[in-house]
């Protein structure tokens, strides 16, 4: 049996970040999704919105503990070996994270090795050029390991908050897309639109140290006009996979593909993103995940006009869907499967849903590195 203190941290010592790790200086090499990457270069990361959670009694849980405790699952997962953290943007009262790149920054410095971005970054409500500079900024100081992950955002709270119009949503997004493109040649930038003040051979500041400039990838949810996109760019596709059997989004993968090879591009690697939960046992995992799942899927529901999820769905989703949710095996054996059959390089477990409590978070965090992604590797390299 595992033990907690009041507020709900766990005590297990498998839940332990490793207080013996060495200096937390990056590496040499930051890692990298490459396209058709074995399974020793597959990224296999984790993903959190900051969700305000519950302690084991039911009490709720401030949003700036909540911050810090994102900090510490991010320390867990580091030294557990996990690839990569990704941290979504938003601006509602159930996400703590609005700034993404000022808690990534913190976990920075505590940390090694693990690629730092977002999911996503919703470039339409936001300013190019800012964006840009913080993330630039965020990979000098965590040493070359930073990401972003760019999206039009599908929660739509920031446009009225940052004053633009949800009529011009399609628009912002391909507008500023263009623009940060550009600007990640970091050189001098002539640009003109119609919702941001023009550029004349503006430089951004500070430079990152690599070529390319800031590593950048586009949210897909499963729009062919998006995936076109990203080819056009250049830029690889993270594809939002929350519902249903991943194989349906084959033929947008392949459609990612075909237009690499039709226009002559390098090939570029595909990321993968779902949700789950791991615990010791498929019954525990299910049991600790359902009721915030449910929780957390009625109240985004009911604001979209979506009917009330049952359990029946959820366990569909477990047995066969996108819900990544069991004991280590049962989640890398899923995990294998999905890589294998969408051909991906990446692929992110969003492992917060709800009100679920920081010391199931860190049991998942933990499990999930030092359990599932071994598995993920020898399953993929046995096949």
């Amino acid at each position: 049996m595992t033990h907690s203190d009041a507020r709900g941290a766990s005590t297990d010592p498998r839940h332990q970040p490793d207080r013996t790790a060495g200096d937390p200086t990056p590496r040499s090499e930051p890692l990298r999704a490459v396209a058709g990457a074995g399974p020793e270069q597959l990224i296999l990361g984790l993903d959190s919105f900051g969700d305000v959670t519950r302690t084991p009694a039911g009490e709720p849980v401030h949003p700036a503990q909540v911050l810090r405790d994102v900090v510490e699952q991010a320390v867990l997962a580091d030294e557990a070996g996990v690839d990569a953290l990704t941290l979504g943007e938003h601006h509602r009262d159930d996400f703590a994270i609005s700034s993404p790149e000022i808690v990534l920054a913190a976990i920075a410095g505590r940390t090694r090795r693990m690629l730092l971005g977002t999911g996503v970054t919703v470039l339409s409500s936001d300013d190019p050029v800012r964006v840009y500079e913080r993330f630039a900024t965020l990979d000098a100081v965590s040493g070359g390991r930073a990401e972003v992950v760019l999206g039009r955002g599908s929660f739509t709270e920031s446009f009225p908050l940052f004053g633009y119009r949800l009529s011009d949503y399609d628009e912002l997004f391909s507008e500023k897309l263009d623009l940060f493109n550009r600007l990640r040649a970091e050189g001098p930038v002539t640009w003109s639109g119609r919702h941001r003040s023009a550029l004349v051979e503006q430089e951004v500041h500070p430079k990152t140290e690599q070529p390319g400039g800031v590593r950048a990838w586009i949210g897909v949810g499963g729009s062919p006009h998006s995936v076109l996109r990203t080819v056009q760019l250049g830029i690889p596709m993270m594809l939002a996979i929350i519902g249903g059997d991943p194989q349906r989004f084959l033929p947008f993968v392949d459609l990612y593909r075909r237009t690499q090879q039709e226009l002559e591009r390098d090939p570029m690697p595909l990321g993968v993103h779902s949700p789950g939960h791991v615990a010791d046992s498929d019954a525990e995992a299910r049991e600790q995940l359902w009721p915030h799942f449910e929780a957390n899927r009625n109240r985004i529901g009911a604001e979209r006009g979506w009917p009330r999820t049952t359990r029946a769905e959820f366990e569909r989703e477990a047995d066969s869907g996108s819900l990544y949710v069991g004991s280590p095996e049962t989640v890398a054996q899923r995990i294998a499967g999905t890589v294998r059959t969408l051909g991906a390089d990446r692929f992110d477990l969003k492992y917060a849903t709800g009100t679920m409590p920081h010391e199931q978070l860190m049991g998942s965090v933990a499990l999930y590195g030092r359990e599932v992604i071994p598995r993920v590797r020898e399953l993929l390299a046995a096949r």
